[in-house]
Formats: structure tokens, sequence, C-alpha cells
């Protein structure tokens, strides 16, 4: 069974963000709250957490996974980002935006998407994600929970709890977050394109 940690949405208990990094180092999979509903989340060097994630969320070899940072110079490490692509980024970050770039070689190749070779990144704005990146001290392996057959993300701990409660090792449950997935951009071709419009503002990159 998961365990189940209620933490305050703007100032989140350091002792429940401790239990959840713990677990994430044990190498567990948790489901945690976001700007942009729930997500699942592991260690990026976690390849059977990449496969639990896959496993829920039945998803094929041409996903793109997300990697979550902490602020901007983290997400530089992992991607390659030019000047015009660097604007548009920050202007729109910490917030409900993933971003998808060439991966860099911090990134591991069964990350990358594997004929592209780029990868997802995002800086979301939730102050308890941002606790637990800063807890964490490195990019978190996430992936925005939709389940099979549905559209739109979960968006209540309780509930994630209940449908999850085998499948992952711990949930966060911060009462109400957003109930829109991201907004998710490509720059891979050097122009942005809007792949999914969510709950990030599009039209800045239309």
């Amino acid at each position: 069974m998961a365990r189940y940690l209620d933490v305050h949405p703007v100032d989140p208990q350091p002792r429940a963000i401790s239990q959840a990094v713990a677990v994430l180092r044990d190498g567990g999979l948790i489901a945690y709250p976001t700007d942009s509903g729930y997500a699942l989340g592991a260690m990026v060097g976690n390849q059977a957490g990449k496969d639990r994630i896959q496993e829920i969320r039945r998803l094929d070899d041409r996903h793109h996974y997300t990697l979550v940072c902490r602020d901007f110079a983290q997400l530089g490490q992992l991607v390659h980002v030019d000047n015009s692509v660097f604007r548009a980024v920050k202007a729109s970050t910490p917030g409900p935006f993933t971003f998808i770039l060439p991966a860099t070689h911090e990134v591991p190749r069964r990350l990358q998407h594997p004929k592209k070779r780029t990868v997802g990144v995002r800086i979301p704005e939730h102050p308890v994600v941002r606790a637990l990146l800063a807890g964490l001290g490195e990019p978190l392996l996430s992936s925005t929970l939709i389940l099979p057959g549905e559209s739109d993300p979960m968006s209540d701990g309780w509930t994630v709890k209940e449908a999850l409660d085998h499948l992952v090792d711990l949930v966060l449950d911060s009462g109400e977050c957003g109930t829109e997935p991201t907004t998710v951009v490509d720059f891979s071709g050097g122009a942005a394109e809007v792949v999914r419009v969510g709950a990030g503002n599009a039209s800045r990159f239309a």
C-alpha cells in the first residue's frame, strides 16, 4: 500500500517533504501535485521507476518523459537552449509549460526520444514541487498522471491513493491542484510548435 502524506499547499511541512525525498532516493515512485494536475515522479537514474510509469500510463517508446527542474540553471544542464529559445522559455517559467528540446549528454539515452534525441523539461510553480526539488537536489523524472483512456490528469490526492494504492509508493496530497495538463511546446525543430494546449497560455508561441 502507498504511504499517504497530507501537506500544506503553500508552506509544505519539511518532515513530509523529507519523507518523500527518502522514498525517491530509495528507488520509489511517488504521485505528487503540480500546477497542472498530479504527476508521477522518480529519480532520473531509476530505470525501474521509469518502467513503472510506462506501465501505469501504458506509454510507448516514443513518449517524451519530462525532467522537472528546480530552476533555469538546472534546466540548462539537461537541454541545449539557443538565445532565441532561451528568451521564450525564460519568459514562461516557472509555470505550466513543458518544453521539448535537444538533450545534452547529462540525460541518459533511455530517457531521450529514440529518434530525435530530445527530452521534455519544465520548471513548475507549485510550492510542494519546488520544496521537493530543493530537498532532492536534482531533477525529477516525471510524467503527468493521466490514466489510460482519460484526457485530463488526476487532481485529487485521495482519488490517486485509491486508484494507484498498489502501484506507487507514496502519495503527496496538498488539496486542490491544477486540472489541466501542461501546455507542451516543441522547440526541437528550431521554431516553436505547440503540440498540446493545456494550462499554459499557448498564444505566446503561435
